[in-house]
């Protein structure tokens, strides 16, 4: 089946095009990925019969789709669900765009790609030159994508292709006055008033000789079709480029638009994850405030003017290296001698890392300078060619906190440009570019706040909300800054449920929880040595309080040094980047969320990312939380980290590890949903040998762990009220191959408690002769008694019983375990000691073994109401007694 679609947020070239495309394919589906712009729906509204039949994407089986035709688009990340399939090796892709083709541009099969005004100039020629027919419905439509693109054919874009082909579908029966009505935005009373506010900040400079226009206003509330605003100013004013950054919600959106080939407007917005072509572009951003995109708008425009400054006319040459068999203490040597904050490292002339001083005096501060350098060096980082624009590496070396980039030709590293080489650059140097365009400040990591006050209501119950509030008063009221941080503001952020609350006070911590509790009732426990409490409310829900610190590892595994810090050290000793975002709760700037290390992106990203290079060395339980963060919230981990936790292991500084620490984050692994895939993951990084060294994730255990799966999908599904702890039952079928010594070994490496420890080691033998027991009896009488079941099953935890069910793999043992769980454990005799002591016995072994027997027969259905079975008890009980007067 062959399907036609375009870009998100779909224009009229959108439109025209796949009108055309329909043409070319017959038998295709026209499907829309997503949204169309404002006028795109208005005109669908006004006009219904000029538009062909379309189909919705979430209605079209993926799987049959065998030719995908993508028009004015060629990035993977605005084509909606169709993306899904673009790895198909069978997939047809055909392409027919207007745009250069960039990195990240999909491969096609098919089409065509070249310069023009619009994709509608495209396809409309091809439908030229096969010389049929066009329907005035058609013309119009085409004509409509052509002239939104090149702006009536006035843009510096245009070519004259575009006329050729625009005089075509005017002989076709194109109908110019409704191409004009539709271009002709109507405005609303919100777009009035944005339009007021932006025509108020507009001002136009030079630089370098060309005239910008940039424009700029704040929205409480979003306001659609925006970009009809760019083209009515542009056109009022008669600009040469015209910039609009606009604040709305929690986003900024930047609207692009260029009459002149020096101002390329889809590079620029290239610089903010944008993308459009050089007269039209577009940009959404989420990680900064109106100020800040302003900020960074004017730096990549100065840099972008400029055309041919690029990496190879301000970087250093040629570079000091080190290669790769440097231990730690030869790099310090190597660095010291050069001069130098960081170096690359290469084996056999290739670069494959960079190592920085910093990572290399913590790495000597843990004793590792024996340790090669291999195992603590960058190995993500911007690979540059000489013809790298420095708007690149200036983004690259700010948003990421970056000092050095390489640049290659070829494979071969041919110089770098640093930190200090872009300073000069920028401050004119040796280069005679007098005027700072920057303040030096700008050049360090920027701080990425943002209000998501908003949020915050939408996400959060109202009595959450009140606490943080309270908490926030509390903070007022002592004059110390309050803000909740960690998971609560990960998921938050991710539209995750998180009742957890973190709270950090920038002072002392167990005071300001104490006088929250003395105002607002509650108790403290505290534990001044780490300066943190826990905050237990008077409804039994409780808050983690902590002092702002920074902690430093003594040597690598044990627990750390704290210390009174700022709000960004105490971020900074934090796992993982995603967990590094903090918000204010204080009155005055409740709801401000402060980034200092870039984890709203990676939370876009959907990347676990260490830190720093050392994070493992000083914490190595770090790498079971990466598997689970990993797994638990659908991420993946970055190259580089996967790089340091398999240094990690390398250096077996797991061992180094508490059976406690260890288990805990198993424990918090094998709790989790379905842990499989983070057990997968541990195997292939290793990680099982350190619980013991027999542990492998082979085929037998798979399966066990497979069937578990399943066996505690079912257990959810009773609705039992029992409480189930299913790490242990994750725990015997992951270790289902280990033998007997060798699981007790397992267990006394994770320090498990010692009666759990020997409850495990007894029971899981039993599972074994009582799976052998059933099958017995199964092949001897085809069936299996209640009371035997009682028997067998009685002796089991919840957890081992779970095991069980899931090691037999068999239906008819799930049967009979689910049997034993709803309904035979439960049953006991109606009568009890004292009706069997008034029938004529005494206490004693006669009666216990009375009462066996009278559960066995209720079990097994010999009897059934209370009637039957006291006569079953008198029959015992006269039997008894008859054998009493023989002896």
């Amino acid at each position: 089946m062959d399907v036609i679609t375009t870009h998100t947020n779909a224009d009229f070239d959108c439109l025209g095009a796949m009108t055309a495309a329909l043409r070319l394919y017959p038998d295709a589906l026209l499907s829309f990925p997503g949204s169309q712009e404002k006028a795109v729906r208005n005109f669908a509204r006004r006009h219904p019969d000029y538009l062909p039949h379309f189909t919705r994407a979430k209605d079209i089986n993926l799987e049959t789709i065998t030719r995908l035709i993508i028009v004015d688009c060629q990035q993977g990340n605005r084509i909606g669900r169709f993306a899904e399939i673009l790895d198909r090796p069978s997939l047809e892709i055909h392409i027919y765009d207007h745009h250069p083709v960039a990195k990240e541009s999909i491969t096609p099969t098919g089409g065509e790609i070249a310069a023009c005004g619009s994709a509608s100039t495209l396809l409309g020629a091809r439908l030229m030159e096969q010389g049929g027919r066009l329907s005035e419905e058609e013309a119009t439509l085409i004509m409509l994508g052509i002239h939104e693109d090149t702006g009536r054919l006035l843009f510096a874009s245009a070519t004259p292709e575009d006329y050729r082909v625009a005089g075509w579908l005017l002989a076709q029966g194109a109908r110019l006055n409704v191409v004009s009505d539709a271009l002709t935005p109507e405005l609303t009373k919100a777009q009035m008033g944005l339009l007021k506010r932006l025509l108020a900040t507009l001002k136009t400079s030079l630089v370098n000789g060309v005239a910008i226009s940039v424009a700029y206003a704040s929205c409480d509330n979003y306001v659609g079709d925006i970009a009809s605003l760019a083209h009515l100013m542009r056109d009022m004013e008669n600009m040469d480029a015209l910039f609009l950054v606009i604040a709305m919600e929690d986003h900024v959106y930047l609207v692009g638009r260029s009459h002149v080939p020096e101002i390329d407007v889809g590079e620029i917005m290239k610089a903010f994850q944008g993308g459009g072509h050089a007269t039209a572009a577009s940009a959404v951003v989420h990680n900064g405030s109106l100020k800040r995109v302003l900020e960074q708008l004017d730096g990549v425009l100065q840099l972008s003017v400029r055309g041919e400054v690029t990496a190879g006319s301000i970087m250093s040459s040629p570079v000091k290296t080190m290669p790769d068999s440097t231990s730690i203490s030869g790099a310090r040597e190597l660095l010291t001698r050069y001069n130098c904050n960081a170096m690359p490292v290469v084996a056999e002339e290739i670069m494959i890392g960079v190592i920085s001083r910093r990572t290399v005096e913590k790495a000597l501060h843990h004793g590792l300078g024996d340790s090669p350098v291999t195992d603590f060096m960058h190995t993500e980082y911007l690979s540059a060619t000489p013809d790298t624009p420095i708007a690149d590496i200036q983004s690259y070396m700010v948003t990421g906190n970056r000092r050095f980039v390489p640049v290659f030709k070829g494979a071969l590293l041919a110089g770098a440009v640093t930190r200090t080489d872009l300073m000069r650059h920028i401050y004119g140097g040796n280069r005679g570019q007098g005027g700072a365009l920057y303040d030096l400040d700008s050049l360090e990591i920027p701080t990425r706040t943002r209000s998501v006050a908003g949020l915050l209501g939408k996400r959060l119950a109202a009595e959450i909300r009140e606490t943080l509030h309270k908490l926030g008063e509390i903070g007022d009221g002592l004059g110390l800054s309050v803000y909740v941080v960690g998971g609560f503001v990960r998921d938050l952020l991710l539209g995750v449920d998180n009742l957890d609350i973190d709270v950090t006070v920038e002072g002392d911590g167990v005071f300001f929880a104490e006088c929250f509790a003395e105002r607002y009732g509650g108790r403290v426990r505290s534990h001044k040595k780490f300066g943190t409490a826990v905050l237990v409310l008077a409804d039994g829900s409780k808050i983690d309080v902590a002092s702002t610190r920074l902690e430093y590892y003594e040597s690598p595994g044990v627990l750390p040094t704290v210390e009174r810090s700022s709000l960004r050290h105490d971020l900074y000793r934090r796992d993982f980047t995603i967990n590094t975002l903090a918000i204010c709760i204080n009155r005055d700037r409740f709801g401000h969320l402060t980034d200092y290390f870039g984890g709203q992106q990676d939370l876009q990203e959907r990347v676990v990312r260490v830190m720093h290079n050392l994070s493992f060395v000083e914490d190595p339980t770090r790498v079971f939380r990466a598997i689970r963060f990993e797994q638990r919230l659908g991420f993946h981990i970055a190259s580089h980290t996967e790089n340091l936790i398999r240094s990690a292991v390398r250096m077996h500084l797991l061992d180094r590890l508490g059976g406690e620490r260890l288990q805990n984050e198993l424990v918090q692994i094998l709790c989790e949903k379905d842990p499989l895939a983070a057990i997968e993951r541990m195997s292939s990084f290793g990680l099982l040998a350190f619980i013991h060294p027999a542990l492998k994730l082979v085929p037998a255990t798979e399966r066990v762990l497979g069937e578990t799966r399943q066996v505690m999908a079912w257990f959810r599904l009773l609705y039992l009220e029992d409480r189930c702890e299913p790490w242990q039952v994750y725990f015997m079928a992951l270790c289902d191959g280990l033998k007997p010594d060798e699981f007790r070994e397992a267990c006394g490496r994770l320090a498990i408690p010692g009666r759990l420890a020997v409850r495990l080691s007894s029971q899981r033998h039993l599972v074994f002769t009582t799976m052998n027991a059933i099958r017995r009896r199964l092949k001897q009488a085809g069936e299996i008694r209640n009371s035997q079941l009682f028997s067998w099953f009685g002796e089991f935890t919840l957890e081992v019983l779970l095991y069980l069910a899931a090691r037999a793999s068999s239906e008819e043992v799930r049967r009979f375990v689910s049997l034993y769980l709803t309904r035979l454990r439960s049953v006991v005799p109606l009568l009890g000691g004292g009706d069997l002591c008034g029938l004529g016995l005494e206490p004693g072994p006669v009666l216990g073994r009375v009462k066996e027997r009278l559960l066995q027969a209720r079990l097994d259905g010999e009897v059934n109401t209370l009637e039957e079975e006291e006569a079953l008890a008198r029959s015992l009980v006269q039997g008894h007694l008859a054998l009493i007067k023989t002896c």
